[in-house]
């Protein structure tokens, strides 16, 4: 078993054997992979593993569309439903025990600009992005095929193009 705490979470959300029937579970191992090398003092050692990371890295992402850059700062539990077109910018803030489903987007409006930043336990739809200076509440959810350009506060349900916010049910 893995001594990285994080990965450990990861595979806590997922079923037995994941590696045999998840292929998200390889991209969520090499981005994992990435953030320990990244941490290392610069040498010979890092700089092989770096090299290492990036040929791998790009053998995951073409094969299961997945791209988790070992830039972004993903908290342990991260769980990918349905793989496949999911791209997270390389600046991104993702919190605990978030879940992903196929064809996510979380990233920028222009070259530069910010991103968002995810708290922990949201839930995405298929299709769902997320782009700009927002900031997703914890434990909101992203409804399927919806473009969230504001904050959603925690606990809301965001769906539609452009994002409509659902009040939670304690509101109503």
């Amino acid at each position: 078993m893995t001594r990285d705490p994080d990965f450990r979470a990861d595979l806590a959300r997922y079923p037995a054997r994941p590696f045999l029937r998840e292929q998200s579970i390889w991209a969520i191992c090499v981005y994992r992979f990435g953030r320990r090398v990244l941490k290392r003092q610069p040498g010979a050692l890092r700089y092989i593993q770096l090299k290492l990371h990036s040929l791998i890295f790009r053998m995951v992402e073409t094969y299961t569309g997945i791209s988790l850059p070992p830039e972004a700062q993903i908290g342990p539990g991260l769980r990918i439903y349905h793989f496949g077109n999911i791209f997270i910018h390389q600046h991104a803030v993702i919190g605990r025990n978030c879940t992903l489903r196929q064809g996510v987007t979380i990233g920028n409006l222009g070259t530069g600009g910010p991103v968002p930043v995810i708290e922990d336990d949201v839930e995405f739809g298929a299709y769902a992005q997320v782009f700009g200076d927002v900031r997703i509440g914890h434990g909101a959810k992203i409804g399927v095929m919806t473009v969230v350009l504001c904050d959603v506060p925690a606990g809301a349900t965001a769906f539609g193009n452009p994002a409509r916010i659902l009040p939670r049910r304690s509101d109503q």
